[in-house]
């Protein structure tokens, strides 16, 4: 498969349907090129075509990882590009290993020259084909279902770099307990992001925030008041007192800064 094949499947699986003048623009080539290239691949029914667009072909029996970047995939979206909006060309970020965050690198491919350090083999192998990226893989082990490390290699990286932004995710969030994690190691790996970045961008979509807090009991380290929480739309007002700290935005536009 060619770079561009793999670059076009990995949008359209990640998006669930893309037009072919988005991926033109993505790509920097012409609408005719991206319809040559996607010829083969429709063929062999890796995406399928509808008119001036393509649409995944994945189901939601893939593995976990790619299964949960089919929920509220949309949402996702909108907070990436809000996200790769906040980082210039140039630019240096630690990301963590979210479905959230996935879309976040996706995103990110129309940056260039970016210093990316994440313990995501998904997402260190998306940033990594970009021509001027410099792509640290914070750690060796990786988990099966997310393709996530949490060993020691992880944290030696992570504290061996310094970068403007880190960008986070969380599984679920409680109007008092904060942004919540299922696993201990993903709290560790979030506090040692967020010592080695200037500011803090928490990426989470509407549906995790639960007046109940979910399933996840862990809470990952609070905010500072220079960090962002970005999200498809303000939540319910329940959670006023937990973001009144932060800077929030919300990926339609809706914009509120701290005091």
């Amino acid at each position: 498969m060619s770079k561009h094949e793999h670059n076009i499947l990995s949008t359209v699986n990640l998006r669930g349907t893309v037009s072919v003048a988005e991926l033109a623009r993505i790509l920097d080539v012409s609408d005719q090129t991206i319809r040559r290239i996607v010829k083969p691949l429709v063929e062999r029914g890796e995406v399928r075509k509808v008119h001036g667009a393509l649409v995944s072909t994945q189901k939601v029996t893939d593995p976990p990882f790619l299964a949960r970047m089919n929920e509220n995939r949309s949402e996702k979206v909108a907070i990436a590009n809000a996200v790769a909006a906040m980082v210039d060309d140039g630019g240096s970020v630690m990301i963590d290993t979210g479905s959230t965050s996935a879309f976040v690198a996706q995103a990110l491919e129309a940056k260039q020259n970016l210093t990316v350090v994440t313990n995501s083999a998904y997402i260190a192998s998306q940033l990594a084909l970009i021509e001027g990226n410099r792509v640290f893989m914070a750690g060796t082990q990786l988990r099966n279902h997310d393709g996530a490390a949490f060993d020691r290699a992880a944290f030696e990286v992570i504290s061996s770099v310094s970068v403007e932004l880190a960008i986070l995710s969380a599984s679920s969030v409680h109007p008092l307990r904060g942004f919540l994690a299922y696993d201990q190691c993903e709290v560790d790996i979030a506090k040692a992001m967020m010592e080695a970045s200037a500011r803090t961008v928490m990426a989470v979509d509407h549906t995790k925030f639960n007046k109940e807090g979910g399933n996840a009991s862990l809470r990952l380290p609070e905010l500072g008041s220079q960090d962002v929480v970005v999200c498809d739309r303000r939540p319910d007002q329940a959670f006023d007192d937990l973001l009144a700290a932060q800077n929030f935005i919300g990926a339609n536009g809706l914009k509120k800064s701290n005091p």
